[in-house]
């Protein structure tokens, strides 16, 4: 794909369906007694690759533009495998199924593509192995040979890593166990998983863990538990918005307003930080749909952005992070663009993502010019820099290619971004949609 600068970024924006809702509202669908309507489903290959997952597990779906319907099955309905379960690219799909399947009375085994079987495992393994399930893999990565086991053991786990699908894993696990399994995160994690279990019917306890002096939170759940059917609302992606909103941010004389956008408080915390740097972004919530806060996000883009006037660079780091995961590459496109420039830390888990996202940024920043020191747990991109058109390899990584792509807006010259078409693996539309906003 080639990009070319622009000059400002104009219009109204709805997004696809967000991906992380969309594969846990099917995934607890069918584990519903009854059937439900999922609106909007995110039209990305990876939830795509839940469907085809849980239609070999004897799940019927339909599927009628961007609405799908699950035929639940009830919590233990679902049916042995005749063969490996495809998860593609995505780990959430691996991640939460695995809780889901180790709570069944079948042997089944997930697999994926190169990337995913790369990524660590280990971390769901050893919670459903203390919860009674049998698991196999290599060297603590897929594919998984997962032998279920029913009724499951509940638990008290604390996450060694802050991470929402680990924890979402040992919740839907904990919905086949007898009695209460508990999951203490020391840092905030998305909690759409809750959010849906409850609106599911599912009983869902959330509080502060009992430490003095500590941020350490729980969620339970209560096991064996009964899923209702309902119909969901999927709002739009608000990791994919946030593409949009950066480049209208940095492009002088852009107006940009996205609506129907999630605004779930542990993913909105890319536009704090934005109105933090002192850009001109606002969101409005309208309301909850389907326990998820929806609203529309403005942005607009001055010649000369209110930022802070500081020698030290804009720092992002400790609990914040886990809540701006997705973002952090594209924060780091942003950080070559102001003053004294950014740095992140504590970051060590975009590693282990679809490509080693710290290393991957930081190669194509300097290949489009701007000075990048990276570290082990992040980066340091300095600031003020004036990008020049480069070819960008996102090696393999959606989000790696959706943010250069902004960064090729701003570049002089043309940017090409190789192998275009891994945007496919969250917002198949991006190139697409960036194009029809865009004015030259």
């Amino acid at each position: 794909m080639i990009v070319r600068p622009a000059k400002r970024i104009d219009g109204r924006l709805v997004m696809p369906g967000d991906k992380s809702i969309s594969h846990r509202a099917v995934m607890i669908a069918a584990l519903a007694e009854g059937d439900s309507r999922i609106k909007n489903y995110s039209t990305s290959v990876d939830c795509t690759a839940t469907l085809a997952c849980l239609q070999q597990l004897g799940v019927r779906i339909e599927r009628s533009g961007d609405d799908v319907i699950v035929f639940g099955l009830g919590l233990h309905g679902l049916c042995k495998p005749s063969r490996p379960l495809d998860c593609g690219n995505s780990g959430t799909t691996m991640r939460l199924l695995a809780g889901i399947l180790a709570g069944q009375n079948f042997t089944s085994t997930l697999t994926g593509d190169e990337s995913l079987r790369r990524r660590p495992m280990q971390r769901i393994i050893e919670p459903l192995q203390m919860m009674g399930a049998r698991i196999s893999s290599h060297d603590g990565r897929a594919p998984l040979v997962i032998e279920g086991h029913r009724p499951l053991k509940s638990i008290s786990y604390e996450l060694l890593v802050a991470s929402a699908q680990v924890k979402s894993c040992i919740l839907l696990a904990g919905l086949s166990a007898e009695g209460r399994t508990e999951v203490i995160e020391n840092e905030p994690t998305r909690d759409h998983t809750e959010n849906l279990l409850r609106f599911f019917g599912a009983f869902v306890e959330t509080g502060g863990a009992e430490r003095e002096g500590s941020n350490a939170r729980f969620v339970a759940v209560e096991g064996p538990a009964k899923i209702n059917a309902g119909n969901v609302s999927i709002p739009g992606d608000i990791s994919s918005a946030a593409y949009f909103v950066a480049a209208a941010l940095l492009l002088p004389g852009s107006a940009l307003e996205v609506v129907d956008v999630g605004l779930n408080p542990t993913r909105a915390q890319f536009v704090e930080q934005l109105r933090e740097l002192g850009f001109d972004v606002e969101i409005t919530d309208t309301g909850l749909e389907s326990n998820e806060r929806v609203g529309f996000i403005t942005a607009r883009g001055f010649e000369q952005p209110r930022l802070p006037n500081n020698s030290q660079p804009f720092t992002l780091q400790g609990l914040i992070i886990p809540q701006l995961i997705d973002e952090l590459p594209l924060l780091a496109v942003i950080g070559s663009q102001i003053e004294a420039g950014i740095e992140i830390r504590d970051a060590a888990e975009l590693r282990v993502k679809e490509s080693d996202r710290i290393t991957t940024t930081a190669a194509n920043l300097r290949a489009m010019g701007a000075k990048v020191e990276e570290f082990e747990d992040g980066l340091r991109v300095s600031g003020a820099t004036q990008l020049h058109g480069a070819t960008i390899d996102p090696r393999g990584d959606h989000r790696i290619a959706m943010a250069f792509a902004v960064a090729g807006l701003l570049a002089e010259g043309e940017t090409e971004i190789k192998g275009a078409n891994c945007v496919a693996v969250s917002f198949p539309e991006f190139f697409e949609l960036l194009d029809s906003m865009v004015k030259r």
